[in-house]
């Protein structure tokens, strides 16, 4: 998209999900649920993927694997067999609405 029709809306970036505590940013939980399912590899795919994964469970509170792996159908990652990246979705959406954060 043209950058003027992003105009009067705000534009958050993969760096823009984690909170920043005094000497600390404290990751989002869809970026620890990534971490710590091992949801990422070279990384090259990874901020798309977080990114579009927090859009997808503000929308699916409570997805089932299969939603996910239909969700994960318009994004390419050459590295993984997509489990860990699915895992890591199911697991950051169940901490998102845990009251963790979005």
């Amino acid at each position: 998209m043209l950058a003027i029709s992003a105009e009067g809306t705000e534009v958050v970036t993969i760096e823009g999900l984690a909170a920043t505590a005094p000497g600390k940013p404290t990751l989002h939980p869809m970026q620890a649920a990534f971490h710590e399912k091992h949801g990422l590899q070279c990384g090259f795919c990874t901020p798309g993927m977080v990114m579009s994964a927090v859009d997808f469970a503000k929308r699916h509170p409570s997805p089932t694997e299969s939603d996910v792996r239909h969700w994960l159908e318009g994004n390419i990652c050459r590295c993984t067999g997509y489990q860990n990246i699915v895992a890591a979705v199911l697991e950051g959406t169940s901490l998102m609405h845990a009251g963790a954060g979005e």
